[in-house]
């Protein structure tokens, strides 16, 4: 089964706002066989545009991904962040 991935960049706007997504958005991700893999704001842009934090999270599939995101518990948690935060957010698929 070819694994899923998110790669999310973003710039928090609202601290606090963005605090209460970062509690709940990872039992969503969880929920779907997610694990972070990177989470990170130290980078090094060495071309091109970025944002001030980098995430990468693996799922079991590329389904799996994007059930996670469609799904009503990662939703919910995403209402928590708007306002909080600008994210670029990209599902996808791994070699097989």
């Amino acid at each position: 089964m070819t694994k899923g991935y998110w790669i999310v960049r973003a710039d928090i706007t609202d601290a606090e706002k963005y605090k209460e997504y970062a509690a709940k958005a990872p039992l969503a991700v969880a929920k779907f066989g997610g694990k972070f893999i990177v989470r990170a704001d130290e980078s090094i842009l060495v071309e091109g545009a970025t944002r001030s934090r980098n995430t990468l999270i693996e799922f079991p599939s590329y389904q799996a991904a994007i059930d996670c995101w469609e799904s009503s518990a990662y939703q919910d948690a995403k209402k928590l962040r708007l306002n909080g935060g600008d994210l670029d957010i990209v599902i996808i698929k791994g070699l097989t």
